[in-house]
């Protein structure tokens, strides 16, 4: 079974009224976006991409990782995540793990959970303290499901297949830096 990981940190951060865009906001010693990245890095995740798209982001991708691009970040979260599934698609994976670039409490542990869970879980989602949040999981045939506009990914796909959502508990916090004022509430 093949499954790569993405963060999606192609939108424009617009919420956001600090110095720089969210990502690169300086947050525990790095950036929002480096923590988001140590925590697919340091998973058993091999195969990643990161969907840039307001901002160059090409300084941060490391060596065999892959840099995806999405020249119309105002189409939505799902015209970022269309890019990686394409990108998923000629890696020739069986699931895809996709995670946020805004998202820098999900620690590493989150991704290994969804990359290990049974290769028969066609749509895996993390759960903190019994809420869903990224990352999710999507086996390769749902793909083509997928909205490739507006601000939906595999929520979508959660509510109109129920039955084949698997629920993994994780560890972490998924909170979304969408603000100056929540980066400074979580920025102990």
């Amino acid at each position: 079974m093949k499954v790569v990981g993405v963060i999606l940190a192609g939108g424009y951060g617009s919420r956001y009224k600090g110095e720089t865009h969210k990502l690169l906001a300086q947050f525990r010693g790095d950036s929002v976006l480096g923590h988001s990245l140590r925590a697919v890095r340091d998973s058993s995740i091999n195969e990643i991409a990161i969907v840039q798209g307001a901002i160059d982001l090409s300084w941060i991708v490391k060596q065999g990782e892959t840099l995806l691009v999405n020249s119309d970040p105002k189409a939505g979260m799902a015209s970022s995540l269309a890019i990686a599934i394409e990108w998923a698609k000629e890696v020739e994976c069986d699931h895809l793990v996709v995670g946020l670039g805004d998202q820098p409490l999900v620690v590493a542990a989150s991704w290994t959970n969804l990359a290990s869970a049974p290769a028969e879980a066609r749509l895996v989602v993390a759960t903190y303290k019994g809420k869903r949040r990224n990352p999710v999981r999507i086996a390769r045939e749902l793909f083509a499901l997928l909205p490739s506009t507006g601000e939906q990914g595999a929520r979508m796909l959660m509510d109109l297949y129920p039955e084949l959502v698997l629920e993994l508990p994780c560890e972490g916090e998924p909170i979304d830096i969408d603000t100056v004022e929540e980066l400074s509430k979580w920025n102990l």
